[in-house]
């Protein structure tokens, strides 16, 4: 993932893409001993290669299609909101699995414990906008996607975390689908929706 996206898109993506594992490292240890207790902890050994692929797959599919279509701008913001939204997929559930005790389904909102899938909280949720914020900064700093387009990937990428959160109640919860394919879909519809609203920038 990290030789595509750099192959491809440039030092800018791949400092997008250093943006998403330090938030991803630093908000997975944060409450370790609590997150445990839940049952929910990352395992000391890290992330599956799995895991990687579903997070990463179409930031490095936008990055290839970028370049076959002649450098089209579109595969940027695409390729930028799919990073955002697998930093902000992570922040939201690690830090609100860290700090609240109680989440409510987003599709029906009844109170469910921390880390039920499909559960949101106010602290997760702020969390995970602060964290697509960040990474859609840091891919217009360096030039990755013009600064006028930032809201773009941001409101992609945020679209996608809560499509994340659903995905997560209707399809996960019940067993139809496991959490990689959840963060595969989330991070497509965040591409797909700054795709769809670049048209209105």
């Amino acid at each position: 993932m990290c030789f595509v996206l750099y192959g491809v898109a440039g030092p800018s993506a791949f400092a997008a893409l250093l943006s998403v594992f330090a938030l991803t490292w630093i908000t997975t240890r944060l409450g370790y001993k609590r997150k445990q207790k839940l049952g929910t902890a990352e395992q000391r050994e890290g992330r599956t290669a799995r895991q990687v692929l579903a997070n990463l797959g179409v930031a490095a599919a936008c990055a290839c299609l970028y370049a076959l279509s002649g450098t089209k701008i579109i595969f940027l913001l695409a390729l930028a909101a799919a990073l955002s939204e697998a930093a902000a997929d992570t922040v939201s559930s690690e830090v609100g699995q860290a700090i609240s005790e109680r989440a409510r389904l987003i599709t029906t909102w009844e109170r469910v414990p921390a880390g039920t899938n499909g559960g949101v909280s106010m602290i997760g949720t702020l969390a995970g906008i602060g964290a697509a914020t960040l990474v859609t900064v840091i891919c217009a700093l360096t030039r990755l996607l013009p600064s006028k387009l930032l809201w773009v990937s941001l409101l992609g990428s945020v679209l996608g975390m809560f499509a994340d959160s659903y995905f997560g109640a209707w399809l996960e919860r019940p067993g139809l689908i496991k959490n990689n394919s959840v963060n595969f879909l989330s991070t497509l519809v965040a591409s797909i929706s700054a795709g769809i609203l670049v048209s209105f920038a």
